[in-house]
């Protein structure tokens, strides 16, 4: 933990008075997981050496303002937010603290748009991918299992990260897969594998010798980590790779295309906004609705029609 919030005193503006030790309460007070605190930490970084930069000693909510617009001239919206909102945490702290004001209470950070920031593929396009990947002996039973699962049960890259060889079991007559989503601390969910997706696993699996149920569900082949757990960048990269091998090469299609891509194929084909709600986990149905938004433009078919109309 103390690693993780090491900070070079030289970044704390001294004049503020807010130093290492304020920022290390502070984060014992959030308890918070190590990415959030490393986010923070980037955060509130990024605040000190403004207000340095800056010569400001005591912050009011002018400067605080001022040091939002300054972010959005160089930083993605989502970024902005996530900034923000880690100097309001430690605002509303220092205030609680009776240390100083709360310069930064609802202070708003940037306007994000609602929409998918990446596209989703086809049912036909998916296909034209697993069978490219079927094309290759051994490491494609793995990748074709792997994009098979996150495709058709919606799963994060960590997610797969995180599975098991015991996590894969049988409820009635369903495999089903248990997975410890994001934000959780227990495999309390899971997602039903259909037959092809299951026989494809099963396929994967059965390759590997002396396996044991605490082992990873899915193993990394290469020649630093061969047999060991694959990590959320090899996934990205793996199906990157994928895509980008089946004729699909857009800065828009990553790995979490394919939650996207389960998402929409669902509605598409008859699923209702509550199922897939389910399907994705989403805590708040309102992010799940932002499918809906997306579909309903896709269905409408006004271009069509006008260009009927004059052609």
């Amino acid at each position: 933990m103390q690693e993780l919030i090491k900070i070079d005193s030289r970044e704390m503006v001294s004049q503020q008075g807010i130093t290492e030790d304020l920022y290390t309460r502070f984060i014992a007070y959030v308890d918070a997981s190590p990415k959030t605190i490393q986010t923070y930490t980037r955060a509130l970084r990024q605040f000190f050496k403004y207000t340095e930069q800056q010569n400001i000693s005591n912050p009011t909510r002018e400067d605080i303002i001022a040091y939002r617009d300054s972010l959005k001239v160089d930083h993605k919206p989502t970024t902005v937010q996530s900034y923000i909102t880690a100097l309001r945490q430690f605002s509303k702290w220092l205030a609680q603290e009776q240390l100083y004001p709360n310069f930064a209470d609802k202070l708003k950070g940037a306007k994000i748009s609602k929409d998918h920031k990446k596209d989703y593929l086809s049912g036909k396009q998916v296909k034209a991918v697993l069978d490219d990947i079927s094309k290759e002996e051994e490491i494609g039973k793995r990748d074709y299992a792997i994009v098979a699962v996150m495709v058709t049960g919606g799963l994060r890259a960590v997610e797969i990260v995180r599975a098991n060889v015991e996590d894969l079991r049988t409820l009635g007559d369903t495999a089903v897969l248990y997975i410890q989503g994001k934000g959780r601390d227990e495999k309390t969910d899971y997602v039903k594998l259909p037959h092809p997706v299951e026989q494809a696993l099963r396929a994967y699996l059965k390759g590997r010798q002396g396996m044991k149920g605490t082992d990873p569900l899915f193993t990394s082949t290469s020649n630093n980590n061969r047999g060991g757990r694959v990590t959320t960048r090899t996934i990205s990269g793996l199906v990157k790779g994928r895509l980008v091998g089946a004729g699909y090469d857009s800065d828009r299609l990553t790995a979490h295309s394919l939650r996207h891509t389960a998402a929409t194929l669902n509605l598409l084909n008859g699923g209702s906004l509550e199922e897939t709600q389910q399907l994705l986990r989403h805590n708040n149905i309102n992010t799940t609705m932002i499918y809906v938004h997306n579909m309903n433009r896709e269905k409408n078919q006004s271009e069509g029609r006008i260009a009927g109309a004059i052609f």
